[in-house]
């Protein structure tokens, strides 16, 4: 490939001004993609999330979306990462961030060049990024295009900042267009986003105050991702904030979001579900508020939940007979209350191995209890690896490349990843297999981030319970090798009891679909069908775009993911808002 700065440049140059002139031309545009490449397409030509794989079905959807959304101007975007040589998922290639325009938005991309040997090594696209930005007429007011707020100096007589957000937050004599459910990551970033484009929105959350969904977790909790990763939309973190974020400090952040942003958000509110009305184009539904009931018709509603929030709690017939207390890891705070006790703690994935060694440290003993294979990663520098671009380069540019990668490739790189932090975990993997830890590795080696993409869990990050399984101060004991469960703890097959004064499941929480069936019916839960995971397809499932179930939205992930992917649903619930797609349309109809 090129070396040049100079020539890569003109290279990419080249090729997009190629891409323009082709669309259109099937045979002068076949020319220009392997035959072994992928399209990812975010509401950009197509008005969803989706990834087209194979030249072939490129061209032919890439025709049918170009015609509708006549994209042009594209150029390499002076205003970002030059074009550069880099390793994708252990392929080198040219790497270009561009930006184009459709009839109705402004759009960024990525594509990156390869040599095809079966071609006279002519550099072709070996993935392609289309990515709507913004909408044409309904740009987001930032910066030399801020409100001004003169208003509230000028009328002295008139009300003020705080009166009108009072009047805003009241919604006495009007309705949220959109009603998000939940009011952590997903659901502030998803506000902020549409609050930027003048979508009327409430957030909705029981928790008593901002940011209790991170503030009520267990004493100990720190996120276990780098703070360079997690910023919120517009609001970054300070620079002297710790690498890893505290999970009190980050409760705390979310209540100053919500006040910055002037964010509608209702405390102590349970959404108790609802009904669309297909012919108003707008649901019915139900909220309890500090006891009272109220009314509220959205025509758009975002789960912004997460997991389900109903905790999964296995049938363990014999559970019954213990005689103290069990409880499931969601109600668990902090182990100062079971100093000198014996606790039983069932599932090692993350919440299972802190809460083992928060008890540990709160003067417990403590047996760990391991029901399936789990992966282990060190916190450091094992578990960082999957965020290493993000060590350099802007938030901006780094979110694009995360957005651009299509599944396969991604599942590729984490396999990649997978074997060097085995490699740099060695020492604490085979400590690990030597006490009787049964170890996994992900589908086909594909780590832990394709197990939270799939199950949601199923692996932990080692900030230490790994070293105390080991060198035994907490016991390891297999699910298996449990006869029953008996008032004084856990008879187990040899006879030996393993006594216990508390028992806590961290076994996980059921689908979002029991979530969905519970608030709104069979109907719509059948409708809308499997969310999160991929199935069949390369887009997580019902996810961050337009479902079969008007009107219904889903946001759920880290704080990247919901911050990278909040912009591409507001951006879709805008764009129907204002006419510019079908509203009651179904994603197959967009295409």
């Amino acid at each position: 490939m090129l070396d040049k700065t100079s020539d890569i440049a003109v290279a990419a140059e080249s090729w997009l001004a190629a891409f323009e002139a082709a669309l259109g031309n099937d045979d002068a545009l076949e020319k220009l993609f392997l035959s072994d490449s992928y399209w990812r397409d975010v509401v950009a030509l197509s008005w969803t999330l989706q990834t087209v794989a194979g030249r072939d079905n490129i061209l032919k959807t890439l025709k049918a979306q170009a015609t509708r959304a006549a994209p042009s101007g594209f150029a390499v975007d002076p205003g970002r990462a030059a074009p550069r040589k880099v390793t994708r998922a252990g392929t080198d290639c040219i790497e270009a961030i561009f930006r184009f325009e459709t009839k109705t938005g402004r759009g960024d991309g990525i594509i990156r060049l390869v040599p095809d040997a079966a071609d006279g090594n002519r550099l072709k696209a070996w993935t392609l990024l289309t990515a709507l930005q913004e909408l044409k007429g309904f740009e987001e007011q930032l910066d030399a295009t801020r409100p001004r707020g003169q208003v509230y100096s000028r009328d002295f007589r008139g009300p003020n900042w705080q009166d009108l957000r009072n009047a805003s937050l009241a919604y006495a004599d009007r309705d949220p267009t959109v009603l998000i459910v939940g009011g952590g990551q997903a659901g502030l970033a998803t506000a902020a986003r549409l609050k930027q484009l003048n979508i009327d929105t409430l957030i909705v959350d029981r928790e008593a105050r901002v940011g209790d969904n991170w503030r009520k977790r267990y004493h100990a909790l720190t996120l276990h991702n780098q703070v360079h990763v997690n910023h919120l939309p517009y609001m970054l973190f300070p620079p002297n904030w710790p690498v890893y974020i505290p999970k009190d400090k980050l409760a705390n952040w979310f209540e100053s979001y919500v006040d910055a942003m002037e964010l509608n958000f209702w405390t102590g509110t349970e959404f108790e579900g609802g009904n669309y009305d297909e012919k108003e184009g707008r649901w019915t539904v139900t909220v309890r508020r500090k006891g009272e009931t109220r009314i509220l018709h959205p025509r758009h509603i975002v789960m912004a939940t997460g997991v389900s929030g109903i905790p999964n709690m296995p049938d363990i017939p014999s559970l019954k007979n213990f005689s103290g207390p069990v409880m499931h890891s969601s109600q668990y705070d902090d182990g100062e209350n079971w100093n000198g006790k014996r606790a039983i703690v069932i599932g090692t994935g993350s919440s299972g191995h802190d809460i083992a060694q928060d008890l540990h440290s709160s003067g417990a003993s403590v047996t760990l209890v391991q029901r399936s294979p789990t992966l282990v990663t060190n916190i450091e520098p094992a578990a960082q690896l999957a965020y290493a671009t993000y060590s350099q380069g802007t938030l901006e540019d780094n979110d694009l490349i995360a957005t651009s990668m299509p599944m396969p490739l991604t599942r590729k790189t984490h396999v990649m990843l997978t074997e060097q932090s085995r490699e740099l975990d060695k020492e604490t993997l085979d400590g690990l297999s030597r006490i009787g830890f049964v170890l996994a590795y992900g589908d086909g080696g594909s780590g832990w981030q394709f197990l939270y993409l799939t199950r949601g869990g199923g692996y932990y990050f080692n900030v230490g319970c790994s070293e105390l399984l080991i060198s035994g101060a907490v016991k390891l004991k297999q699910f298996s090798d449990i006869d029953s469960f008996v008032a004084e703890g856990a008879r187990m097959k040899d006879g030996t009891l393993v006594a216990a004064d508390l028992i806590v499941l961290s076994t996980g929480y059921m689908p979002q679909e029991y979530l969905v069936r519970k608030l709104f019916g069979d109907g719509i839960t059948d409708r809308v069908g499997p969310i999160w995971g991929f199935g069949d397809g390369m887009e997580l499932r019902n996810m961050y775009a337009r479902t079969k179930q008007p009107g219904l939205w889903f946001i759920a992930g880290s704080l990247a993911q919901c911050r990278i992917n909040s912009k591409f649903l507001a951006l879709q619930i805008k764009a129907i808002e204002e006419g510019l797609t079908p509203r009651l349309a179904a994603p197959a109809d967009l295409t």
